[in-house]
C-alpha cells in the first residue's frame, strides 16, 4: 500500500485490515476444527501443506487409518512398507489392480503407496509429539480424523520425440490429522442404529422423533 494512499486511508479501517491479515497468517484454520471446538485439551493436531505426494493415494491411506489406535497405525504402516499388508483403494480405484491382501478389508483392489505412507508417518509422529506436550496418554491415542485436500497442481513439462512438449503435473495435497483420547469419543446411540433399506419407515420415524 503506497504512502499517498495511506495518508487518505481511515486509521480505524487500516488497523482492522492489517489485524485481519495478521490473524489469518498467525492462526492456522483446520477443516475439522468443529471436532475439537468443545474440548480442545483432549485433542492433538498436526498439519502438512503442499505435501508432494499424490492426493488420491493419500486419501486412501487416510481412510484406512481413520479410527485406529496410533500404535496399531504404526504397525499397519510398517507392514504396508514391507508389503505384508495393503492399503485398500475404494474411491479412487480406476485402473487399480486386484490383490489378495485386500480380502481382509472386504474389497478386491489395493496398493502399497510408499511415498504417501512415509509422509503420513511424519505427520503422525508430529501429532504424537504435540499430544505428549499436552500430557495426553500417548499409548491410548486414537486417530479421530484425517482430512486430505487437493493442493494446487505443480506444472512442469516433459520433452518428447519430434519436438513435442507435454504437461508434467504433480498432484500434491494438504493433510490434517487429529488425535483424541478414548474419553473424548462420543458413544453411538443404539436406538437410532437402523441401516436396512427395508426399514425405511422406522428410519424416518427415528429421525423425526
Amino acid at each position: 500500500m503506497s504512502s499517498a494512499l495511506l495518508n487518505n486511508y481511515p486509521f480505524n479501517l487500516l488497523h482492522h485490515t492489517l489485524q485481519r491479515r495478521y490473524d489469518a497468517h498467525q492462526q492456522v484454520r483446520y477443516a475439522s476444527a468443529h471436532i475439537v471446538a468443545g474440548n480442545p485439551e483432549k485433542f492433538a493436531k498436526a498439519r502438512g501443506e503442499y505435501v508432494p505426494t499424490h492426493f488420491k493415494n493419500m486419501r486412501e491411506v487416510a481412510a484406512a487409518l481413520t479410527g485406529l489406535n496410533i500404535k496399531k497405525a504404526y504397525t499397519y504402516l510398517a507392514d504396508v512398507q514391507d508389503h505384508k499388508q495393503i492399503i485398500p483403494f475404494r474411491r479412487f480405484a480406476g485402473g487399480i489392480g486386484r490383490a489378495s491382501q485386500a480380502k481382509q478389508f472386504k474389497t478386491t483392489k489395493g496398493r502399497w503407496p510408499e511415498k504417501s505412507v512415509r509422509f503420513i508417518l511424519r505427520l503422525l509422529k508430529n501429532a504424537e509429539s504435540n499430544a505428549d506436550a499436552k500430557d495426553l496418554e500417548v499409548e491410548d491415542l486414537i486417530i479421530k480424523n484425517i482430512v486430505v485436500q487437493q493442493a494446487p497442481k505443480t506444472r512442469r513439462r516433459t520433452y518428447r520425440a519430434h519436438g513435442r512438449i507435454n504437461p508434467y503435473q504433480g498432484h500434491p495435497c494438504h493433510i490434517e490429522i487429529i488425535l483424541s483420547t478414548p474419553s473424548s469419543e462420543v458413544p453411538r446411540a443404539k436406538d437410532l442404529d437402523v441401516t436396512s433399506s427395508s426399514k425405511k419407515g422406522k428410519t424416518v420415524a427415528a429421525i423425526e422423533a
